[in-house]
């Protein structure tokens, strides 16, 4: 893996840690009603779709071990050009669902490629 490919990982990792400090205690009903919440975690969302679709781009068979990287750079497009009509259900169901997975997958992946350096 290349350190372009690395830096986006680690981009991608820090944009999960951000979604979960910004969603801990939190429940859907909060999250809904806050309007400044819901924009930094579409915002770093947006984030972690670019950094892991980059890294995609570089290093493809990232995919295998990253099962959700094409469905993560897919809501990374919908929040982006369907801003009007974000569904915040689908948003808090990712949050809770598929960022605690992503957030382990991205630290094993750069632990891994640590140990290989």
């Amino acid at each position: 893996m290349n350190n372009e490919t690395k830096k986006r990982l680690v981009d991608a990792l820090e944009a999960c840690r951000a979604i979960q400090q910004f969603t801990t205690g939190s429940n859907f009903a909060a999250y809904a009603a806050d309007s400044m919440r819901r924009a930094a975690v579409e915002r770093k969302f947006e984030i972690l779709g670019e950094a892991l679709n980059r890294a995609e781009e570089s290093a493809p068979e990232l995919a295998e071990r990253l099962p959700e990287i094409r469905r993560i750079i897919g809501m990374r497009n919908r929040i982006i050009h369907g801003y009007d009509a974000v569904d915040d259900e689908l948003v808090w169901d990712t949050v809770q669902r598929k960022i605690p997975p992503l957030l382990e997958q991205l630290t094993k992946v750069l632990a891994d490629e640590d140990k290989n350096s």
